[in-house]
């Protein structure tokens, strides 16, 4: 737009329609740009509402985890981080080791099914495990059996690996909590499709170490929207101050 201003002694006025033509597409910049920054503003409303509804089911009292009946109805919008509580037997020996990185440093969570009463099963990440005692033998007190209730928060499944690495069952590495991939890689049925991010309640041992939960949203919407209403605030006043210089250099040439 390096023409939109030049110097009045350049040469006579742009033609109107000329002039119609830039202001026209400044304009409508323009309100592409506040389309942006209003669309930023609905989006800066859901996270704060979303963060608002995680951190109340997050505090709320435990409730009965879902059971494979009411499964079908899990999403991420109205079950996520949600306080839950279940109880059953540990199915120590189909339990899955996947890599984690931690504020205690890097490691393993250790998923294991918890077969319930009725029959269905709830994997659960009981914590967290450095990596030299991925092995359930060198952590043999904290292998819970008979019945064991565990608390904590509801979380959906990971699919597919993470944005780096797919898991591989057929070689036991796993780096994403996918509940469908483990459940058939351990030859589970009627598996609920989430997980339970256990508590902080010591284990024997010590290990696994659980309640690591990360709670984090990104949350830069209302920078996005700044960044697009004062662009649009630019265009604008560009629109309008190519106006007053045509209009300015016709008074000078006549």
């Amino acid at each position: 737009m390096t023409d939109l201003t030049s110097n009045t002694s350049q040469g006579k006025p742009r033609s109107t329609v000329t002039l119609v033509i830039w202001v026209t597409l400044l304009l409508l910049l323009t309100a592409l740009l506040i389309g942006l920054g209003t669309w930023q503003v609905k989006r800066l409303h859901w996270k704060l509402d979303l963060i608002a509804r995680v951190d109340a089911r997050v505090h709320a009292p435990a409730v009965q985890a879902p059971g494979s009946v009411q499964s079908a109805d899990i999403t991420a919008e109205n079950s996520e981080y949600k306080h839950v509580q279940a109880s059953g037997t540990f199915l120590n020996d189909r339990q899955a080791q996947v890599y984690a990185s931690t504020a205690l440093g890097a490691g393993y969570w250790v998923l294991t099914p918890l077969k319930l009463a009725d029959g269905t099963i709830i994997i659960v990440n009981r914590g967290f495990v450095p990596t030299e005692k991925r092995n359930p033998a060198t952590r043999a007190e904290g292998e819970l059996s008979g019945e064991t209730t565990v608390t904590g928060l509801l979380r959906i499944s990971e699919p597919k690996g993470t944005l780096l690495r797919s898991n591989v069952p057929a070689e036991e590495r796993w780096y994403s909590r996918d509940v469908a991939a483990i459940a058939e890689a351990r030859g589970l049925q009627n598996v609920a499709p989430y997980f339970i991010d256990a508590d902080d309640a010591k284990n024997p041992g010590g290990l696994p170490v659980g309640g690591l939960t990360q709670i984090t949203f990104h949350n830069s919407h209302l920078v996005y929207a700044i960044t697009w209403y004062g662009l649009a605030a630019m265009t604008l006043s560009l629109a309008v101050y190519l106006v007053y210089f045509e209009r300015q250099r016709a008074k000078a040439t006549r």
